[in-house]
């Protein structure tokens, strides 16, 4: 590898000097232990952290927006750069192939351009204009602008499915950057080695862009030690998650408890329902269970919008069972992103094949190797699924579970369900007329709505919803995917009888940025 991993957070611009050993990558094919091994931050280097970045925030944030474009871009570049580094040690700790690795990295640094064009363009900030009119009766109306601006320091934890997207530069980190906030990382303990080259990355793009020392850190020790104590720091102004519904839940408690509680941005758990009526059906029910299959187990099914419940009409669908039953059957295991990840699945099968009512439709019968999944497919009646909460639990990995009834039971059912990220119906144009109040159903239980299509696949772009009611997300208002993510990390300000001179660019009178206003 061209880039010397030291296993050392990076403290702003210093390393760590830490001697506590917080863990290693382990291969999860072959369970061997990468080196080098990661050192904790200490308290005092949270705490420096921390006060870097707040020293930080009122320089960067009154930074132009082209100034931060232009950081964000040199990010893209830098990180492009190591891009061959990436491909080796990324496989090694993840176990996903090169292939996905530089996939990853091209979504990476193309969503860190697409932030950066929305600076650049500059309307975001939502700037509103009212002027005044002092001889407006009964009472003067005073001149007032308001627009959008950073809220602080930002906490991101890296997300284990993701050593790029959703990790050290992902949408979260980008997001917030782009946003005017500093950046404090929590690398995850699966891909250490991915994180330390993307912050050297990042770290030196920082010091050729010439921004704050503290504009951006990354710290090692893990989530319920190093990540739980810079949540509960008064610095830190909001909180970036993509991981587990425990973990989730657990620092969005973390955050309510505070002196000042802040916003959790959590991405948890999603089984993403999937509604076949009976025209998609008749077009080729073949065809469908395969397309199906590939999304269900499209990279070890390790995928926030893995499809993980299929309604299905009684009486219909045989044939797309039969095929989906041999698939899966004949599917050869693949292996997972860790340990914990693959006995988690392997745990979630067996307790789903006890549930009453519960039958296993298919489950391949393939020799696994060392920390390998393999596919399985669950059947139910609507009825059985109505009766137990268990059922809506995810299973992260290639398993389904598919629930049989007639198409007003379904529509019932789905009003039932948690929030999702992704909700999909199957059929045609006629049939979405025919059954609005099902779409409708769909609609509030999902952030984005699919038609003849599958979720797995989610485009980065402006006009993406990557989040949806709770469980999915915390705040079913928002996104991490896409340009709307940067509305999460900032707050409405308004400025009331300023004189022009000292308004923000945005909001002068002159409009010198020559951005879209409203007023």
């Amino acid at each position: 590898m061209i880039t010397k991993l030291s296993g050392t957070s990076f403290i702003g611009y210093s390393r760590s000097t830490g001697t506590r050993p917080c863990g290693q990558a382990v291969n999860p094919a072959t369970g061997e232990a990468l080196a080098p091994v990661y050192l904790s931050a200490t308290p005092e280097e949270v705490e420096q952290a921390m006060a870097l970045a707040a020293a930080a925030f009122p320089v960067y944030s009154n930074l132009p927006g082209k100034t931060r474009a232009a950081f964000l871009r040199k990010i893209a570049e830098n990180i492009e750069a190591v891009v061959e580094d990436i491909v080796i040690r990324g496989p090694q700790e993840t176990a996903l192939p090169e292939a996905r690795m530089r996939g990853e990295t091209g979504r990476t640094t193309g969503q860190l351009r697409l932030f950066a064009a929305l600076l650049e363009e500059g309307s975001w900030v939502d700037a509103r204009i009212e002027r005044a009119q002092p001889d407006r009766q009964p009472v003067p109306k005073p001149d007032l602008r308001s627009m959008l601006r950073p809220l602080g320091p930002v906490a991101v934890f890296c997300a284990s499915n993701f050593p790029l997207a959703f990790s050290v530069a992902g949408g979260d980190s980008a997001s917030a950057l782009a946003a005017g906030c500093p950046v404090v990382v929590i690398a995850h303990s699966s891909h250490p080695g991915c994180a330390e080259i993307v912050a050297n990355a990042v770290i030196a793009a920082a010091k050729e862009c010439g921004m704050p020392e503290g504009v951006f850190s990354v710290l090692y020790g893990g989530g319920r030690t190093v990540g739980q104590s810079v949540v509960k720091h008064p610095v830190i102004q909001a909180v970036g998650f993509t991981g587990s519904r425990t973990a989730g839940m657990a620092l969005m408690e973390t955050a309510a408890k505070r002196t000042q509680p802040i916003p959790v941005y959590a991405e948890m758990s999603s089984i993403n329902p999937i509604v076949f009526l009976p025209g998609a059906l008749a077009k080729g029910e073949a065809a469908l269970a395969e397309a199906y299959y590939g999304s269900l187990t499209l990279g070890a099914g390790q995928f926030c919008t893995n499809p993980g419940l299929v309604f299905l009409p009684t009486g219909q669908g045989d044939e797309f069972l039969a095929k989906l039953k041999s698939l899966v059957e004949v599917g050869q295991p693949s292996t997972m992103l860790n340990a914990a990840i693959c006995k988690a699945f392997a745990d979630a099968t067996e307790s789903l094949s006890k549930i009453a009512g519960v039958k296993v439709l298919a489950i391949s019968a393939a020799e696994k190797a060392h920390g390998q999944c393999a596919p399985a497919v669950f059947a139910v009646a609507v009825e059985d699924f109505l009766k137990n909460e268990h059922l809506q639990a995810e299973m992260f990995g290639p398993g389904s579970l598919v629930v049989r009834g007639s198409v007003a039971q379904i529509e019932a059912a789905i009003a039932k369900l948690e929030g999702q990220l992704t909700a999909t119906i199957h059929g045609t144009v006629e049939e979405l007329s025919l059954h609005t109040s099902l779409v409708n159903a769909l609609q509030q239980r999902a952030g984005r709505l699919i038609f003849n299509s599958f979720p797995t696949g989610v485009e980065v772009c402006s006009s993406m919803v990557h989040g949806g009611p709770f469980p999915a997300t915390s705040d079913g208002r928002s996104t991490s995917v896409g340009t709307m993510a940067i509305f999460r990390f900032c707050r409405a300000i308004a400025w009331q009888g300023f004189p022009d001179t000292a308004l923000p660019l945005e909001l002068q009178e002159a409009n010198p940025l020559a951005i879209r206003r409203m007023g």
